[in-house]
């Protein structure tokens, strides 16, 4: 274990973030630098539990005490192996995961957990600064060639996995760039994207083939899908976002979140000057308070917006874990993020029941109720109407399902109760050869989830094609330090 008394002499501490004046200025990242001898500090913290809960906590099966203790240690190289072995894209998930790990730690029954996101950032940004990341392509090639359908995190994940055993692996992505909302849909602030090209750049090292500006059953039939490749993996995520239909709706001025983020990300890749949807000077209202609402508020701040309120249907939820929250589930309580901190009114228990628009057909006014539970729905209070000016509304009230398109029809598969992909154990569908991982058969979750499941999709292909039972493990050359 590490340091048998560190729970004890030293305090948890987390990264500190820029001053928000400064970081409004840019779109870098909002952490400072922590520090490696801070964070050895704070890897002792661990107490190497007789039970780790927190490998519970995480859909990933991380080795968490093992690399708190090397990292402890002063064994670097081994923390990144141990990082690697159960996870492939740490950068990813240390940056945008809400580390159930954390909330299902044991330190935390009674005092603050260990700071194990911050612990496995760091470890992955030493192990890329110091050169430890480097290609792993297969010593032998299998001939077989697999279809990935989707660039997220759940089909890099099974992307990687299986090129590394030796499949011939192509990720088709119908947007222009490999990354899927990694790329368009989380903004520079919460994670910069030079951490997704240098693992696409590993990935193409080892083989894998990217082809952006693929939308597969329109540019690239079903059948000429099935018919060059041994396997797929549908990957898309669960795309299909849902509205509000309330009067007004179709006034100018009101977005999906997914319509408003992309081409601000975009300005940040150098494709537009400007977004073309843009809130400088503008009232702006986002109706949904989760990690989405959050990134429309974080990218409203930094264009300039005069005042920003988010709308949550939902009560405002308690400071401190409840009961009907307990260790070690993750619990509804109540977070402030980066973007929280920078400004912003947040407002709860209320319902949209109208947009209200000028002469033009723009909206510039929002109406709202308060809303209470009963018998299972939200009904409005009486007396609590009220209004908010609005120049500017972004849905973010989360996705129902994957998109039920050409690619989805054309293969046949079958949905679940919830309208997902459904699929098996194997995480194959009903079409044999047809596997689905992440969002897309799962329905909106979180990116560790989206990995966990990429990867356990690549066991299942590889077990289809071979009929191994488990994925053999990457060849490390002699010459460490490789990772």
């Amino acid at each position: 274990m590490a340091d048998p008394k560190g729970f004890m002499n030293v305090r948890r501490e987390g990264p500190t973030r820029r001053p928000v004046d400064l970081r409004l200025m840019d779109w870098r990242e909002v952490y400072e630098d922590f520090g490696k001898e801070k964070l050895e500090s704070q890897a002792s913290r661990c107490m190497d539990c007789g039970i780790p809960f927190c490998h519970q906590g995480c859909p990933l099966g991380n080795l968490i005490p093992e690399w708190n203790t090397l990292v402890w240690r002063k064994d670097w190289v081994d923390a990144i192996e141990r990082l690697h072995a159960t996870n492939n894209f740490p950068e990813f998930t240390g940056t945008l995961c809400p580390a159930p790990c954390e909330a299902a730690c044991v330190l935390g029954i009674n005092d603050d957990p260990v700071t194990i996101k911050q612990v496995e950032i760091e470890i992955i940004d030493r192990a890329w600064d110091e050169g430890w990341v480097r290609p792993r392509p297969p010593e032998i090639r299998t001939g077989k060639r697999v279809a990935v359908v989707g660039s997220g995190p759940a089909g890099l994940a099974a992307a990687q996995q299986l090129t590394r055993v030796g499949h011939d692996v192509v990720v088709f992505e119908r947007a222009d760039r490999i990354g899927g909302l990694l790329r368009y849909g989380i903004p520079e602030f919460k994670m910069a994207k030079h951490r997704l090209d240098r693992r696409l750049e590993q990935m193409r090292a080892e083989g894998t083939v990217f082809r952006p500006n693929v939308e597969v059953g329109v540019d690239l039939s079903t059948e000429d899908l099935r018919a060059e490749y041994d396997a797929v993996v549908l990957a898309g995520g669960a795309t299909a976002w849902r509205d509000l239909p309330v009067p007004g709706r179709e006034l100018t001025g009101i977005y999906q979140a997914m319509e408003y983020l992309p081409p601000a990300n975009r300005v940040q890749e150098g494709d537009l000057e400007r977004s073309p949807i843009h809130a400088e000077d503008k009232h702006v209202v986002i109706i949904g308070g989760g990690d989405t609402g959050a990134d429309c508020l974080g990218t409203a701040h930094r264009q300039g917006a005069a005042s920003v309120t988010q709308l949550e249907i939902m009560p405002m939820p308690p400071e401190h874990r409840s009961a009907a929250h307990p260790w070690p589930t993750y619990p509804m309580i109540y977070r402030v993020s980066s973007a929280h901190e920078e400004g912003g009114d947040r407002i709860y228990a209320v319902s949209t029941t109208e947009f209200v628009g000028n002469d033009e057909g723009q909206v510039r006014a929002l109406r709202l109720s308060e809303v209470a539970m009963e018998g299972g729905k939200f009904v409005p209070v009486p007396g609590t109407e009220r209004e908010l000016p609005c120049d500017l509304a972004f849905l973010a009230m989360g996705f129902v399902g994957p998109e039920k398109g050409k690619l989805l029809e054309g293969l046949g598969v079958e949905y679940d109760a919830r309208g997902n992909v459904a699929r098996d154990e194997s995480f194959m569908t009903n079409v044999p050869g047809v596997f689905s991982a992440g969002d897309m058969g799962r329905g909106q979750s979180l990116i560790v989830w989206a990995i966990a499941e990429g990867r356990a999709a690549a066991a299942g292909v590889d077990k289809f094609l071979t009929g191994r039972d488990v994925l053999p493990a990457p060849i490390v050359p002699t010459d460490r330090p490789m990772v």
